[in-house]
């Protein structure tokens, strides 16, 4: 089955964390990543890096998803620097770029 993907973009970890809690809250979706980069503005910018988050799910709740964390990240910052864009079908070559960015996930054992 194919899943759809979404893609939030906001200034700040803080802010993509606080997104995302209320995306994940929304809708039955699961987080296949995170990556930052640094804003257009560079060293000009008041918040100094770009985190983008990797959603997966139906297509419904990624697009409730998407909505919600929007919503959440307009009280943090203005609606022009929040991005978000899905793909209805994504294809499974597509699915294991999700993982990767400069953001790892760690694997916790207890012993």
């Amino acid at each position: 089955m194919n899943r759809a993907i979404g893609f939030l973009e906001v200034l700040g970890y803080s802010v993509a964390l606080a997104a995302m809690d209320k995306a994940c809250k929304s809708a039955d979706i699961r987080v296949e990543g995170i990556d930052c980069n640094n804003p257009a503005e560079g060293d000009r910018a008041h918040i100094p890096v770009v985190i983008q988050v990797k959603l997966s799910g139906t297509v419904s709740d990624v697009k409730v998803a998407l909505e919600m964390a929007r919503l959440e990240a307009s009280k943090y910052m203005a609606d022009q620097d929040i991005l978000t864009h899905y793909i209805p079908a994504a294809t499974e070559e597509i699915m294991k770029l999700l993982p990767l960015g400069k953001v790892k996930r760690k694997s916790w054992h207890s012993n």
